[in-house]
């Protein structure tokens, strides 16, 4: 018996990051099975207007099943040009390196926001995982 192909959709609410120069870090719940991250989304709740020099990235980390990893999966620089319209979603970046996008069951995702020199605010939101199982 197969138990593939199989989608889990994984949603969160991720706080708001309202001083510019602050970061944050958020569990977004763990892997339900070992697969492959096929998309991460985020929903902001306000619209974020990317700047070079001080900005914003977002991401999706993979810490693993003892919570100490370190493996990026998904990434969103917000630098001049790139943007993120409210109530909308915005398709995260995946991974170049397929290996990053592999996770197994139990492994802990974390969403990551950090400043980039004085930084921009994040408004905070919703993120979006969808999981196919491998």
């Amino acid at each position: 018996m197969t138990t593939a192909p199989y989608v889990r959709v994984i949603e969160a609410d991720v706080p708001a990051v309202s001083t510019a120069g602050n970061d944050d870090d958020t569990v977004v719940g763990q892997a339900p099975f070992d697969g492959v991250v096929s998309k991460v989304e985020y929903v902001p709740e306000a619209g974020i207007t990317g700047a070079d020099t001080n900005s914003r990235t977002v991401s999706l980390v993979n810490k693993g099943q003892a919570g100490s990893g370190t493996t990026a999966v998904a990434t969103l620089a917000l630098t001049s040009g790139v943007n993120a319209t409210a109530n909308d979603e915005k398709a995260i970046t995946l991974s170049g390196t397929a290996a990053n996008l592999n996770v197994a069951s139990g492994d802990t995702l974390l969403w990551r926001s950090v400043h980039v020199g004085t930084g921009i605010t994040d408004p905070g939101g919703l993120v979006r995982i969808t999981l196919s199982r491998s």
